[in-house]
Formats: structure tokens, C-alpha cells, sequence
């Protein structure tokens, strides 16, 4: 099947920086380490093993935190969940802020009851949110997910699966994304964080 080799030009503007878009595809592969308590909840890693990012939680007062780090520690973006929300939201900001002026982008569950996931995703600018600007669907049970731009026919990225003997025998929960070329991907890791922590605390839950 031919797919256009020519993304939509909307999206090569990068959502996070310059710096984390390439004009081909990028691999990713997201280690979940179970076995670690609160330093580093996951390392992100190119095929080749070599760190690309980390994330890590904060637990201050009643809002969870986390950070997106890059492979030297510096903090690329910082994760916020929306205490009084309906539907699960998370806003994530530049950096280590908190700040509103900083907001890059949020997310939020597409509706209250849900079987399979959806995200909706708005860009810090999309005041209105009449239209989502991305939007993340799929199984994460199954971490079958893809995510589209706000059209919903164009793909910007999709996860799956990844079975090593070496991450079965070290007991953490490995999954790989493909970033389409001229994505951000440091965007595209940011919605994963997100998907994770929302299907914990749904598991919580239950």
C-alpha cells in the first residue's frame, strides 16, 4: 500500500523544540522499569539501546508530577494532572514549570467510559477546543495504539508491542513506537507518559 511520502506540512512544526524532529522515521523503545520504586519510572532508548530520555515522578501535596528529562538529565518537560477535572487531564509545560504561560499541551480522555483508549489532544494555543489538534487511539492493554493528527486520517506515530528475552528476564514492561518522520517525538513520548499514568490509576481504581 503507497502512503505519502510527504507528511502534511502542519505537521513538521515542532511541538516541543527543533531539536526533536527527524526527516525520517524514529524508533523508540519505552522500558517501564517495575522493579524501580520512584527514580525513573521509564528510560526511553533508540534500537541500539542508548538513552534518549527519562521520566521520573514528584509527588508534591496532592498533585502528581512528572519530568521529562533528556539522556544528560536536563528537564525538557514537565507533566501536571488537572486535580478537578471530568475526564482525565493532564497539561503538560516547558521545562520544570508549573507555569500557565508555559503550557505546551494537555490532554484528556475522549469520553468518561471507556473500553478502548482514546486521547484527546490540544495544543497550549488551542484555547477554544472546539477540535482536538491530535488525538491517540487504540488498546493500551494490548499497547496497540496510534496517534493522528487532529484530522484523524493522518498518522503521526504508533506503538507496539516488544518482546525481548532480555526484558522478560528482567521483569519490565517493554513497548516500541514508530514517530513518523518530521513528528516531534519528544511530543509523541510525552503522550505515552500520559497514556501510562491514566491506565494506571485506572487499574487503581479497579
Amino acid at each position: 500500500m503507497a502512503q505519502s511520502s510527504n507528511p502534511q506540512p502542519a505537521n513538521t512544526v515542532p511541538i516541543v523544540s527543533p531539536n526533536f524532529l527527524a526527516p525520517y522515521p524514529v524508533d523508540l523503545v519505552i522500558v517501564k522499569k517495575l522493579l524501580a520504586l520512584s527514580e525513573g519510572n521509564f528510560a526511553v532508548t533508540d534500537v541500539n539501546g542508548n538513552v534518549m530520555f527519562k521520566v521520573k515522578g514528584k509527588h508534591i501535596s496532592l498533585r502528581d508530577r512528572r519530568l521529562l528529562l533528556d539522556a544528560a538529565g536536563v528537564p525538557i518537560l514537565s507533566f501536571q494532572k488537572k486535580l478537578i477535572s471530568v475526564h482525565k487531564r493532564w497539561v503538560v509545560f516547558r521545562g520544570d514549570s508549573s507555569d500557565s504561560k508555559d503550557i505546551i499541551f494537555s490532554a484528556k480522555q475522549s469520553s468518561l467510559i471507556q473500553f478502548k483508549t482514546s486521547l484527546d489532544v490540544f495544543l497550549g494555543n488551542n484555547d477554544k477546543e472546539n477540535a482536538c489538534d491530535f488525538k491517540v487511539k487504540g488498546s493500551w492493554l494490548e499497547r496497540s495504539c496510534t496517534i493522528y493528527a487532529g484530522d484523524g486520517n493522518t498518522i503521526v506515530a504508533q506503538m507496539h508491542k516488544k518482546h525481548t528475552v532480555q526484558s522478560i528476564a528482567l521483569g519490565k514492561d517493554t513497548f516500541a513506537v514508530t514517530v513518523y518522520p518530521n513528528v516531534d517525538y519528544a511530543f509523541i513520548v510525552a503522550l505515552v507518559v500520559i497514556l501510562h499514568e491514566i491506565n494506571e490509576e485506572k487499574n487503581d481504581v479497579d
